[in-house]
């Protein structure tokens, strides 16, 4: 039976949405165990998520301070997002970094200094699903599709999911969509790209 992005995104945020908070922390632990085998080069520049609480996505906060450990010289880098406009301005995140919380609920920074989406080495994708091609389901906004399309050739992506992959391909995936490079679950990596 054909899987369809808007079919896909209401039978995964309400699984989401349906975990307590002991199996939402123990999927986020084992998920953070993952991303620590990956091998991300040298990068310079890393960009992150930060979580909507409220819809119970992937707790990015602790990836952040393993990544300040593991690569000590990378600048985090976190988007403020126009809805509106599909678009999203990019910033260094450090200590003096104010968040705000957006009218969806995702923690923002309010201001700080830009960085060019070319620039970026790594990015890490929020999504609700994904298909064993590396076709992610995120929103629907296609704020993110936008924004990978800005980066340079190269730069790696990589899905945060909590959930397996989907049994079967996305049935409307068109070609504006960006596939991932690599989904970290709970339950290990899958790469797409060499």
């Amino acid at each position: 039976m054909p899987l369809f992005k808007k079919d896909i995104r209401k039978d995964y945020l309400a699984k989401r949405l349906a975990m307590s908070e002991t199996e939402a922390e123990r999927l986020n632990a084992a998920l953070l165990g993952h991303c620590r085998e990956l091998k991300l080069g040298t990068p310079s520049y890393i960009h992150l998520f930060l979580p909507i609480a409220a819809k119970k996505e992937v707790d990015t906060f602790p990836l952040a301070e393993w990544l300040k450990q593991q690569y000590p010289g990378v600048q985090l880098v976190l988007s403020r997002s126009y809805l509106a406009t599909g678009s999203m301005q990019h910033f260094r995140w450090n200590d003096s970094t104010r968040l705000v919380h957006n009218s969806y609920g995702i923690p923002e920074p309010e201001s700080g200094d830009p960085v060019a989406p070319q620039d970026i080495d790594v990015v890490f994708v929020p999504m609700l699903a994904f298909d064993k091609t590396g076709q992610r389901v995120g929103y629907g906004k296609g704020v993110y599709d936008t924004f990978l399309q800005q980066c340079r050739p190269g730069v790696k992506t990589v899905g945060l999911c909590l959930f397996p992959p989907l049994p079967e391909p996305v049935a409307d995936a068109w070609r504006g969509d960006m596939p991932m490079d690599a989904v970290v679950t709970p339950g290990g990596i899958f790469y797409f790209k060499a």
